[in-house]
């Protein structure tokens, strides 16, 4: 379904949802460093994973996959935004706890999200 659209507006998809993902990530976690790195560590990674999947799919299916993962982060993610705050806030008043906790009903959702978005972009590649 979406290997028929051109490539051009698949590229763009990618492009929004790593937009939105930064975005948002910008605003959980407001540390400078981190604002000013991630962008740069997600595109890396993404032209990675489109990289090393184009053997295996073409890259029309790996810009969709690729896009449906990291909106399924970010949704994943949404319940952890507040403890996200609250460790950035800890850092930049200079404590540095050994160990940050946090529900592990939110790393199954997080999972289980990412997952599904995952497959129904494979889904709508074929």
């Amino acid at each position: 379904m979406l290997s028929s659209v051109p490539i051009e507006w698949l590229w763009l998809l990618a492009l929004a949802a790593t937009v939105i993902h930064c975005s948002a990530m910008a605003t959980w976690i407001p540390v400078r460093r981190f604002r000013v790195a991630y962008p740069f560590v997600m595109v890396g990674c993404g032209a990675g994973a489109v990289a090393v999947g184009l053997s295996h799919f073409g890259p029309a299916a790996m810009l969709v996959m690729y896009a449906f993962t990291l909106i399924g982060l970010t949704i994943g993610l949404f319940p952890t935004r507040k403890l996200f705050m609250a460790y950035a806030h800890e850092i930049d008043n200079g404590v540095t706890p050994a160990r940050f906790d946090h529900p592990r009903s939110h790393l199954v959702f997080c999972v289980v999200v990412v997952v599904a978005l995952l497959f129904a972009g494979f889904a709508l590649t074929r």
